[in-house]
């Protein structure tokens, strides 16, 4: 028993990696997306920062297919509950990020429409963005759930304050995440512009956090008495205290790592709130779906953690070549 419980364990650990990989990589995609018209002034900029992101977004997205796949996997009664319950929202999720990738291709290939692309692409940056907030929100506060462990609510049911808070929470750090990119990666006007834009958002960033903090720490009792919150808080207060530095300094490449850092201690806390849930059952904690009931056999999570063992270097070091590989200033041009 206590060896499926190591491996069990451990998948949640994965898992949780995958997912704050996804957060952070695709994130400042999503919120280059987002603020495209508030940083770029003409089709040039835009396009610079659309180039920016260009050689790597999609790649990003491997991180999201592989947790869901790993979810499946390691956990199939929670992936079904999730993405039987949550069916209309993650409709919307799906739509908004094909509306995103396939925006970018139409814009530069019908210059008529070029407009309304670029609308849909902020537009399905910006919804993804807020509803994969509010789906985390409502797995950590919990969701009513019947003794089959299906979901008993409906879509009106997901846009409960606290969830929303979540949704907000990733917003705000999904824009200064992007905001942050554009920093690194542009030069004159249109840096100066992502500079303005990071110290806006690093107010922002800093009032939600205060607040995500607080209700999270009153919304479920005896999280402050785990390490994990405290380390989250700090990494979280450490990455704005640091951005707020960079910033006066002009310093365009250290951000991009500060707002990574802040990103990552917000997960942190919401780790700390989770284990060992899935997803919470609102109405009886004993519903509760945990890595320990819904998880799959023994053997099928050895087999897992070998397929993981190989193929997570691998992705790993991929993710940073092409990283290496792209490096540097983005022009217009879409040069490097």
């Amino acid at each position: 028993m206590e060896t499926i419980q190591n491996f069990q364990i451990l998948w949640y650990a994965l898992i949780f990696v995958l997912l704050l990989g996804y957060s952070l990589l695709d994130g400042f995609d999503l919120g280059i997306g987002s603020l495209l018209p508030f940083l770029g002034r003409d089709k040039e900029e835009r396009d610079t920062l659309i180039h920016s992101i260009g050689p790597v977004w999609d790649g990003n997205e491997v991180w999201l297919i592989t947790g869901g796949g790993a979810l499946f996997a390691a956990f199939p009664q929670a992936y079904a509950t999730a993405f039987s319950g949550f069916y209309v929202a993650m409709m919307l999720v799906l739509f908004a990020l094909i509306f995103r990738a396939v925006s970018m291709e139409f814009r530069a290939h019908d210059a008529v429409r070029a407009g309304l692309w670029e609308k849909a692409l902020v537009a399905g940056s910006a919804v993804a963005t807020v509803l994969f907030g509010v789906a985390l929100g409502n797995v950590i506060y919990g969701v009513p759930l019947d003794p089959r462990m299906e979901y008993t609510g409906d879509f009106l049911t997901l846009l409960r304050p606290v969830p929303l808070l979540f949704g907000l929470t990733g917003l705000a750090a999904v824009l200064l995440q992007g905001a942050a990119w554009a920093v690194m990666k542009t030069e004159g006007a249109l840096q100066q512009r992502a500079f303005k834009a990071v110290r806006i958002l690093l107010g922002v960033n800093g009032a939600v956090a205060i607040l995500y903090f607080i209700v999270m720490a009153a919304s479920f009792p005896g999280l402050t008495d785990r390490p994990l919150f405290y380390a989250g808080v700090l990494l979280t207060l450490l990455g704005l205290v640091g951005l707020f530095f960079s910033v006066r300094r002009q310093n365009d490449g250290a951000p991009f790592w500060e707002s990574s850092c802040s990103f990552i201690g917000l997960w942190l806390v919401a780790g700390a709130a989770q284990f060992p849930n899935l997803i919470k059952a609102s109405n009886d904690p004993r519903l509760s779906l945990t890595i320990f009931n819904s998880s799959t056999g023994l053997h099928t999570l050895k087999v897992m953690s070998v397929i993981a063992l190989i193929g997570m270097p691998i992705v790993i070091g991929y993710t940073v070549f092409v990283y290496r590989i792209f490096k540097g200033k983005t022009r217009p041009s879409g040069s490097y």
